[in-house]
């Protein structure tokens, strides 16, 4: 009888136990999962893609091109010390074998975009393969097309409030860049808080 007891509470405490372990790890166990899940994603592209080149390397791509106009070339001078005003970005837009370069060089004041290059790489070296050196300009990649935003200023206009812009994306074809969409946007001067309103006559 006391043998038959024992085993009866040892079947009780178990079957308690389990139970409230179960409801108690349910949901740790689902939130480990979800912390867990995004962590493989970036793995392969660190390791798949090449890094993409620092500001410094980027400035003297610039500087090195003979395609890019001694004006930008005499402009491009550190802010700060040695911080350059250049963005840089990389991804696929010409299809190659390694990521292609987009740099953006800005006003130092401002960060107004006054020039926008591409750059694709041909064997060890990189190849300019698309610029544009009117301002306002600023160039993304957007899913694989590369977008090129122009500000459009009217008389009168502050440098922070332009009147609208051109949106314009291009895509790879036939090793060359061409144009496959463009949007205008018009601003209204009453929104932007402190941007200038209408006048009435």
């Amino acid at each position: 009888m006391a043998a038959l007891a024992a085993i009866g509470l040892l079947l009780s405490a178990t079957a308690c136990s389990t139970g409230g372990s179960g409801a108690r790890d349910e949901g740790p166990g689902n939130r480990g999962e979800t912390v867990m899940s995004p962590t493989p994603s970036p793995t392969p592209t660190a390791t798949s893609e090449a890094s993409p080149p620092t500001t410094t390397e980027a400035v003297k791509l610039v500087k090195d091109d003979p395609k890019v106009s001694q004006t930008v070339k005499r402009a491009l001078k550190p802010c700060v010390a040695d911080e350059y005003p250049v963005d840089v970005s990389y991804g696929n837009l010409t299809g190659g074998s390694a990521s292609d370069v987009v740099v953006n060089i800005m006003t130092c004041g401002d960060a107004v975009g006054t020039s926008t290059y591409v750059y694709r790489t041909e064997g060890k070296k990189y190849e300019n393969v698309f610029q544009d050196e009117e301002p306002p300009v600023y160039a993304e990649i957007d899913r694989g097309d590369l977008v090129v935003t122009k500000q459009l200023y009217e008389k009168g206009d502050p440098v922070s409030y332009p009147s609208g812009e051109d949106v314009i994306t291009y895509e790879w074809a036939a090793n060359h860049f061409r144009e496959t969409d463009r949007i205008r946007n018009h601003y209204s001067s009453a929104a932007g808080g402190d941007a200038p309103a209408p006048t009435e006559n």
